[in-house]
């Protein structure tokens, strides 16, 4: 197993920025462990801090039984001596050396170890007849498999990417987040990956850390983080659609009703929740119907009218008056199966399972 990376400092800049970071990142929760967070949120200091980069004003950082920084003692461990590969947005490949060059430079050592380094790394990243290129001849998807290659090259203990796949155009992002998926969960290798991006954050991660306003905010599996965010802020970052002021009105037998707006919902008692609180719906737990159905596993229907419907790509997001400002997300086959248009009245259905709360002082 990996050593565990636990750091906890912070780094300011004047006047007034001030980045906290407090990860406990351990191997046995995933391979890859995700930084998410808007651009500007401080994702890429906590990086450069943890690479050697960049020095912390307070705290630790711990690899291991190893300091890496100790801000309050004078500790700092160079880049090099922490033996991590980095990634970084433009891949910084040099453009006068080769594929093999680029490969090369990140070895140490003699050149028969550095050769053997060279060509196992072109075996593991498929770049084999691409020897002799230049980065200008590579496509983004070649140029990020030899950043990846250069940085694997020296075996560091740990791997940091930052935005790999921001500098590629829209259209081949999705093979290239599958391609880095399967090289990155091959590898024995823990890896932090920064992104802003939503579905990248979902394909690449097994863990994640959400970073806003210049701290760390939630840490935890990425279905859990997303599914059950820890307060409003989290939930805004990660994308759920529906995030609304709701009343807890009633407690009975391990359920919960709740008012919002002009509608009563039921979900699960947490156990340790107050009266005021964020209801939290993702669009895709929606479910819409034309008639109300006796689903045994849904106790939420809403009867709703349709105020807004908007195409993305494969998917049409729906927005409904149900009481409530509610989003639903669904395929372009069941809106044509539905036929839906602004003005319909139809039932939204909203398992109890599906709804998740958070108080309201928790923002």
């Amino acid at each position: 197993m990996a050593a565990p990376l636990i750091a906890t400092f912070s780094k300011r800049y004047p006047p007034a920025t001030v980045v906290d970071a407090e990860l406990d990142l351990r191997h046995d929760a995933g391979p890859v462990t995700v930084l998410f967070g808007p651009s500007g949120s401080g994702k890429t200091t906590i990086l450069r801090c943890i690479a050697g980069l960049e020095r912390p004003d307070t705290g630790t950082i711990r690899f291991g039984d190893e300091v890496w920084c100790d801000a309050g003692r004078g500790v700092h461990v160079s880049p090099q001596a922490r033996r991590i590969g980095v990634v970084f947005q433009q891949y910084a490949l040099f453009p006068h050396l080769t594929v093999t060059g680029n490969i090369a430079f990140g070895c140490a050592g003699q050149r028969p170890r550095r050769l053997e380094r060279v060509a196992a790394m072109l075996r593991l990243l498929d770049l084999q007849g691409l020897e002799h290129r230049y980065p200008s001849q590579l496509s983004g998807g070649q140029q990020q498999r030899v950043a990846l290659a250069r940085a694997l090259a020296p075996e560091p203990r740990l791997l940091l990417l930052d935005e790999p796949l921001s500098a590629l155009d829209a259209g081949v992002r999705e093979p290239l987040r599958r391609d880095l998926r399967h090289r990155l969960a091959a590898l024995d290798v823990p890896t932090l990956v920064v992104t802003h991006d939503r579905v990248e954050a979902l394909a690449l991660g097994d863990a994640m850390a959400v970073v806003v306003g210049g701290r760390v905010r939630q840490t935890g599996p990425v279905p859990e983080v997303f599914s059950r965010p820890a307060d409003v802020v989290v939930a805004q970052t990660v994308g759920v659609e529906t995030v609304i002021p709701g009343h807890v009105v009633e407690r009975r037998d391990g359920l919960l009703t709740v008012t919002v707006g002009t509608s009563r919902l039921t979900t699960f008692d947490p156990g340790d929740m107050g009266s005021t609180v964020f209801v939290c719906v993702r669009a895709e737990e929606v479910i819409l119907e034309r008639e109300p159905s006796a689903r045994a596993s849904a106790r939420n229907h809403l009867a709703g009218r349709v105020t807004g419907l908007t195409a993305e790509g494969p998917l049409v997001r729906v927005m409904l008056d149900c009481g409530f400002p509610i989003a639903a997300l669904i395929t372009r086959s069941a809106r044509e199966d539905l036929d839906l248009h602004v003005g319909d009245v139809l039932t939204a259905v909203v398992k109890a399972t599906s709804i998740h709360l958070v108080p309201r002082n928790g923002a």
